[in-house]
C-alpha cells in the first residue's frame, strides 16, 4: 500500500495568495525597530519594575510575571508621547508593534536581573546579618563565609555572569523558538485556592502517606529550602521535599531528551540540505482562500524570523569569550569558588538552560531558582566545609543567571516571531536590557539596603529566603549523605520514566500521543500545588467542548481567547504588586479546612 501525502511538503509561491493581510504588511528593518525613545522608556519601566521586584523579593519572596504589563505600559507611554508631539506639530516616526516588542524585551531583561541577581536570596545569604541570625554556634556557619553587599562587586558580578545565557542557546534559535510556540497556561494565586478543597487535599494526603511509608522518616532541613512555599501544605515536610526531587528528575529527563532530539534533527537537516529540495515533491494544487491566507502568514513570519540571522560562530565565540572572562573573574570575587568549578558550570550550563527554556515555553513558569539550588548543593558538597558555603552560594548565582536569561531570550524569540520582529533586534534588545539591569538592579537594591535593615526579622524587609539559602549551603557541605532513603533511586527512576514517555509520544500516532502527558508539565504542579493542574484542566475542558461544537471557530479564536486570559492575568499583577507594597489585605478570603469536630 502506498503512502498518501495529506498535505503539500513544499508550496509553490504562485499557489499562495499574496494579497492583503499580514503578507502585505510593511516590516521595518531590525535597526529601525530599536529606537532611542524605546530605550528611554525601557530604562524608566525597568527601574520601576526592579523596585517592585525588590520589594516583593524582600518581603514574600514570590515574583509574578510582569512581562505583559511591561508591553502594555510601554505601548501607553510611547503612544502618548508620539501623540503629544504630533499635536504640537512635530513630525515623529510611527510607533510599530516591533518597537513595542523591543521595549518589552528590554524591560523584562532589566527587571529579570532583580530576581536572578539573588538580591533577596543567595546574595543576601552571604551577609553578616544572615550569619548572625542563624547563629555563630550553628554547625558549619563560619564567620569566614561572609561577604556583605557592595555596589561595586555586585555590579561587576552581574556583568560577568548575566550575558552568557544569551549566547548559550542562540545556535539553536530556529529550532527552539519554534519548538516553544506551544503554550500552556497557568493560574496565579497568592492565597487559598483549589489546593485547599477537601477532595484534592484528601487525595494528596493519601499520596503523602504512601510515599512516607516507603521512604522512611530520616530527612534533613535542607529540603525545606528546595520546597517552594506554595507546595502542598498538607504534606508532611519530609515527603514534600521528595516531590521536589522527583519533579527535578522529570524536568531534566524531559529537557535533555528534547535537547538531544533537536540536535539530532538539526544535524540531519544540515546533512540533507543540499539534496532536500530535489527529493521533496513540489505540489501545485488549488488551495482555498482561507488556507492560502494562513499559509501566507506563516511564510511571512518564517521569512522575517530567519532573515536576520545570528551567525553560529558569533554565538559560540561569544559564549567561549564570556566564559573565559567569567572563569578568571569570579574566583577573584569569591575565592572559595575555584576556576575549574566555574568552568565545569559553564560546560553543563547550556543543557540546563535548554531544560529551563523548554519548561518555561511549555508552562510559562521560570524555574531558574531550582537549577540554582542544584548548583548550590553540588558545588557546596564538592568544596566541603572549608569555603563550601560561599562557593555554593556563588555557584547558585552563576547557574541562575544563565538559565534565567536563556529562558527569557527564547520567550522573546517566540514573541518576536508572532509580532514579525527581527530575531536580531530581539537579541540586541536583550543585550541592551541586560546591560541596563546590571546597573539598575544593584542601584535600586542599594536604595533598600541603605534605607532599611534588610534581613532583620523585626524590619519590613525580612528577606525570608536569605536564611533558607544559607542553611541549604551549610547543609550542602555534608554531601549526598543527607539525602533521604532511596531518594537517588527514585530520581533515577523518574528520569528514565520521562525519557520513556517522550519516546512513547514520538512513536505512537498523533491520535494516541495527544493523550500522553508531557513530563515537564507533569513536574511543575509538584512545585506550585494543585491549582495549576486545576487551571490547566478547566481550560482543556473548555477548549475540548468548543472544538466539538465548532472546530473551525475554536481554531480561529482559541489563540485570541487565550491571549485575553493571559493579558488579564498579567495586567492584574501590577495592581496586585502595588497593593502588596502598600500592605493592603483583601476584604474577604475563602478557605477550606477541617471542621472543629475533626
Amino acid at each position: 500500500m502506498g503512502t498518501e501525502i495529506s498535505e503539500p511538503l513544499i508550496l509553490d509561491k504562485e499557489s499562495i495568495d499574496d494579497g492583503a493581510g499580514i503578507e502585505s504588511e510593511l516590516v521595518p528593518e531590525w535597526k529601525d525597530q530599536i529606537t532611542i525613545r524605546g530605550l528611554v522608556v525601557s530604562a524608566l519601566l525597568g527601574t520601576l519594575f526592579c523596585i517592585i521586584t525588590h520589594k516583593l523579593n524582600l518581603t514574600v519572596g514570590i515574583i509574578p510575571s510582569l512581562n505583559v504589563g511591561a508591553g502594555l505600559l510601554g505601548f501607553f507611554f510611547v503612544k502618548s508621547w508620539t501623540g503629544f508631539l504630533t499635536k504640537l506639530g512635530f513630525q515623529v516616526s510611527p510607533f510599530t508593534k516591533q518597537e513595542n516588542t523591543v521595549i518589552q524585551t528590554c524591560v523584562v531583561a532589566c527587571y529579570g536581573l532583580a530576581f536572578s541577581g539573588g538580591f533577596g536570596s543567595y546574595m543576601i545569604a552571604m551577609d553578616e546579618r544572615t550569619y548572625k541570625l542563624i547563629g555563630a554556634d550553628y554547625p558549619g556557619n563560619r564567620a569566614e563565609d561572609i561577604k556583605n553587599p557592595g555596589l561595586g562587586w555586585m555590579t561587576g558580578f552581574l556583568f560577568v555572569v548575566s550575558f552568557l545565557g544569551l549566547f548559550s542557546l542562540t545556535p539553536l534559535r530556529k529550532s527552539t523558538a519554534q519548538f516553544f510556540l506551544g503554550l500552556s497556561y497557568r493560574g496565579v494565586s497568592s492565597g487559598p485556592s483549589f489546593l485547599h478543597m477537601p477532595v484534592i487535599g484528601t487525595l494528596l494526603a493519601w499520596k503523602a502517606i504512601i510515599l512516607k511509608a516507603f521512604m522512611g522518616t530520616r530527612y534533613s532541613e535542607i529540603f525545606y529550602a528546595f520546597a517552594s512555599v506554595t507546595v502542598v501544605k498538607s504534606f508532611d515536610g519530609s515527603v514534600r521535599h521528595l516531590l521536589v526531587f522527583i519533579a527535578i528528575a522529570l524536568i531534566l529527563g524531559d529537557g535533555l531528551y528534547n535537547l538531544i532530539k533537536i540536535i539530532y534533527i538539526s544535524a540531519k537537516e544540515m546533512c540533507n540540505k543540499s539534496t532536500k529540495q530535489s527529493k521533496l515533491p513540489i505540489v501545485n494544487e488549488v488551495i482555498d482562500n482561507e488556507s492560502s491566507k494562513v499559509l501566507a502568514e506563516q511564510r511571512k513570519r518564517d521569512d522575517i524570523f530567519l532573515k536576520d540571522r545570528i551567525p553560529t560562530w558569533f554565538a559560540a565565540s561569544g559564549y567561549v569569550a564570556l566564559a573565559a572572562i567569567s572563569t578568571a573573574t569570579i574566583p577573584i570575587i569569591f575565592p572559595p569558588l575555584k576556576w575549574y568549578l566555574v568552568l565545569v558550570s559553564y560546560i553543563i550550563a547550556p543543557a540546563l538552560a535548554f531544560c529551563n527554556s523548554y519548561g518555561t515555553g511549555l508552562t510559562d513558569w521560570n524555574l531558574s531558582s531550582t537549577y540554582g539550588k542544584i548548583g548550590l548543593f553540588i558545588i557546596a558538597s564538592l568544596v566541603g566545609s572549608d569555603g563550601g558555603v560561599m562557593a555554593g552560594l556563588a555557584a547558585c548565582g552563576v547557574m541562575m543567571s544563565i538559565v534565567s536569561t536563556a529562558a527569557d531570550l527564547m520567550q522573546d524569540f517566540k514573541t518576536g516571531y508572532l509580532t514579525l520582529s527581527s530575531a536580531k533586534s530581539m537579541f540586541v534588545s536583550q543585550l541592551l536590557g541586560t546591560a541596563m539591569g546590571c546597573v539598575i538592579a544593584p542601584l535600586t537594591f542599594w536604595m533598600f539596603w541603605t534605607a532599611f535593615e534588610v534581613g532583620s526579622p523585626d524590619g519590613p524587609y525580612k528577606a525570608p529566603y536569605a536564611v533558607i539559602f544559607r542553611e541549604m549551603a551549610i547543609l550542602g557541605i555534608e554531601g549526598f549523605s543527607e539525602l533521604p532513603n532511596h531518594c537517588l533511586a527514585l530520581c533515577f527512576g523518574f528520569f528514565i520514566g520521562a525519557v520513556l514517555v517522550n519516546l512513547l509520544r514520538d512513536v505512537t500516532p498523533k491520535e494516541i500521543s495527544q493523550f500522553i502527558p508531557i513530563p515537564m508539565a507533569m513536574a511543575v504542579p509538584f512545585y506550585i500545588g494543585a491549582y495549576f493542574a486545576v487551571d490547566m484542566f478547566v481550560g482543556t475542558v473548555i477548549l475540548f467542548i468548543w472544538e466539538r461544537i465548532n472546530q473551525k471557530e475554536a481554531e480561529d479564536y482559541a489563540g485570541a481567547v487565550a491571549s485575553g486570559l493571559i493579558c488579564g492575568d498579567g495586567i492584574w499583577t501590577i495592581p496586585s504588586a502595588i497593593l502588596s507594597i502598600l500592605r493592603i489585605n483583601p476584604p474577604i478570603c475563602m478557605y477550606f479546612g477541617p471542621s472543629l469536630s475533626s
